[in-house]
This record gives C-alpha cells, sequence and structure tokens, in this order.
C-alpha cells in the first residue's frame, strides 16, 4: 500500500494547466504574427514599428511574453523541484528564476510601451 504524504501543495494539475493554456496563447500569437508577415510584410524600421504602435498589437505582445514567462516558470520549478534536492539550493534557484523572470516581463512591457 503506498503512503501518501499530504504536504499541501496541488501543482500537478494547475502547473498542467498553466502550461495548456500557455502554449494555446503562444500558438494563437504564433499564427496572428505569421499572418501579419503573410498579409502586410513589414519591409522596413518604419512599417515594424507602427505594427507595435498599436494597442492590440502590444496587449498580444504582452499577453504572449506573460504567457511564455508562466509557461517557462512551470518548467524551470518542475525541473528544479526534480533535480535540486538540497532544500535551500532549490528555494534560492527557485527565487532566482523567478526575479529574473518578472524581470524579463516588466523589462518586456516597458520595451513594448516605449513604442509609439
Amino acid at each position: 500500500m503506498v503512503n501518501r504524504v499530504i504536504v499541501g501543495a496541488h501543482y500537478g494539475l494547475r502547473g498542467w494547466m498553466v502550461q495548456r493554456v500557455s502554449a494555446v496563447v503562444m500558438a494563437l500569437y504564433v499564427l496572428l504574427f505569421v499572418a501579419i508577415l503573410l498579409f502586410a510584410r513589414p519591409t522596413n524600421f518604419g512599417e515594424w514599428r507602427a505594427l507595435f504602435a498599436g494597442q492590440a498589437m502590444k496587449l498580444a505582445t504582452l499577453l504572449f511574453v506573460a504567457s511564455l514567462i508562466l509557461h517557462s516558470w512551470v518548467g524551470m520549478r518542475d525541473i528544479l523541484m526534480d533535480y535540486a534536492k538540497p532544500t535551500g539550493l532549490r528555494l534560492a534557484l527557485e527565487i532566482l528564476v523567478a526575479v529574473l523572470l518578472a524581470a524579463w516581463l516588466f523589462w518586456a512591457a516597458q520595451i513594448l510601451w516605449s513604442v509609439g
């Protein structure tokens, strides 16, 4: 008989859902971006800047980046839970990853909203 220890963490289903939903969001953005490249064909800096100047594209891109960050977090957390065995080391690495991912999200938002 398996003796399960209940620790209060329910990462399995939540992490699985976050990865699946974020993957769908990223796939939809890639399809949108490919469609833009096929039909609008921005060829110079001015056209690229105009493309990302619109609020809809800024929001779609920020949603893509946020999905990428969440997808990365779940993957890195799972890797660290599996392979970083000393609890202190795992906690330190998880904090480092979380800080870096948050910084990259804010940096992406700053870049997107600087385009005008």
